[in-house]
C-alpha cells in the first residue's frame, strides 16, 4: 500500500511543475496540485502499479486540469503581458530565498548582452516590453523574445548548478 504522504513529498514538484507547464499560472497550478494529491488519495487504492506513480500522477493532473479549463472556459483569458510574466513567476520567487537570490543574481551576472540588460529592465526596473523595445530600438516582439530566452538561459543554469 502506497503512503500518500511519502508519495505527496516525492512528487509534489512533478505534479505543480507539469501543471505550470499546462497552466501558466502559479495559482491555477498550485490549487490543481492540491487536488491532484486528494483526487490520489481518494483512488490510492485503484492503483494497480501497471505504470510508474509519476505517470499516474500526471495523468491524474492532466485531467484535473482539463476540468478546469471546461469549469472556466467562460472566463476571458489574462492579458498577453501577464500571461507571458507567469512563464517566469517561478523563477521570480526564488528571490525570496536569500541564497537563492544570490545565486539568480550569480547566474544574471554571467549573462551576455542584452538578455542581461533586458531581464534587469523587464524585473528590477518593471518596465513594459514596449518601453524595453524603444529602449533598444527595436520591436516588442524582440523584447518579449529576448527577456523570455534570459529567463530560459538562467533556469537552465540554476538547474544545472542543482545537479552539481
Amino acid at each position: 500500500m502506497l503512503n500518500i504522504q511519502e508519495v505527496y513529498e516525492q512528487y509534489f514538484t512533478v505534479v505543480y511543475r507539469y501543471l505550470l507547464s499546462l497552466s501558466h499560472n502559479t495559482h491555477i497550478a498550485e490549487e490543481l496540485t492540491q487536488e491532484t494529491f486528494f483526487k490520489a488519495l481518494k483512488k490510492v487504492d485503484d492503483f494497480r502499479g501497471d505504470c510508474d506513480l509519476r505517470v499516474w500522477l500526471c495523468q491524474i493532473s492532466k485531467n484535473t486540469y482539463y476540468d478546469y479549463q471546461r469549469k472556466n472556459k467562460k472566463y476571458a483569458p489574462e492579458s498577453r503581458e501577464e500571461t507571458e510574466d507567469i512563464f517566469t513567476s517561478d523563477l521570480l520567487q526564488n528571490f525570496s530565498d536569500k541564497e537563492t537570490a544570490f545565486q539568480v543574481h550569480q547566474v544574471l551576472h554571467r549573462l551576455s548582452e542584452p538578455y542581461k540588460e533586458v531581464f534587469s529592465l523587464r524585473v528590477f526596473g518593471e518596465l513594459s516590453f514596449g518601453t524595453i523595445s524603444s529602449l533598444f530600438g527595436k520591436s516588442e516582439s524582440w523584447a518579449r523574445v529576448t527577456y523570455h530566452r534570459a529567463c530560459k538561459k538562467i533556469r537552465e543554469e540554476l538547474d544545472h548548478e542543482d545537479q552539481l
